[in-house]
This record gives C-alpha cells, structure tokens and sequence, in this order.
C-alpha cells in the first residue's frame, strides 16, 4: 500500500494550494483519512481529515480557510488551502487507515509534500 500526495510548493500569503493524495496498492477499504502536517521544531499535528463514520475533523487554526473533500471510489482525498498564512507553512502528510486484502488494518503515511507560504 502507499499513499501519493502532490500539490505543495512555494505560495504568497493570502494565495491558495491544493493537496491531493491517493492510496494505491491491494485495499479493502479506507477508513479514517486525512492530513496532518510539521513545522520546523513541532510535533506533528492535524490539519483536517475523515473519520471512519464520514465525519470531518478541522485544526482549530485553519477552519474556515481549508476544506478537505474525499472521493471513496478514488481512494483519495482533497485538501483546498485558501488564504494562508505564514504559519501554515509545513510539511503535510497523508495519512490513512486502511484495511488490505488479508484484512488486516493498519495507518499509512505519504511522503510529505511542503508547503511553504511567503512572500
């Protein structure tokens, strides 16, 4: 299984990214699924994501500014970045609870993709 996430790079403040990550590999299912991200000198921290029953999950930080879509068939999942800040500049990370063809259920990581929001 892997998880490929694509959309950081370089934006002004106020600007606008999209995050895309794909699960590929032998699954089952999906369940949780979503993004985290790290700054330089933090710990990793929730950005936005799925639970397993569909509900979403928001960092206190970014409501309102960020939105996070999933498409089920696709196995994938959407993170649009409005209005960002300095302070979102990170490291965002996919990750995903997922159930592989033997059943068994385990979390995954993507590679990471920075994001880097200045002027």
């Amino acid at each position: 299984v892997q998880l490929q996430a694509c959309g950081g790079g370089l934006v002004q403040p106020g600007g606008s990214l999209r995050l895309s990550c794909a699960a590929s590999g032998t699954i089952f299912s999906i369940g949780a699924m979503g993004w985290y991200r790290q700054a330089p000198g933090k710990q990793r921290e929730l950005v936005a994501a799925y639970t397993s029953g569909g509900n979403t999950n928001f960092a206190d930080s970014v409501k309102g500014r960020f939105t996070i879509s999933r498409d089920v068939a696709k196995n994938t999942v959407n993170l649009q970045m409005n209005s960002l800040k300095p302070e979102d500049t990170a490291v965002y990370y996919c990750n995903a609870l997922i159930t592989i063809w033997n059943l068994t259920t385990n979390g995954y990581w993507g590679q990471g993709t920075l994001v880097t929001v200045s002027s």
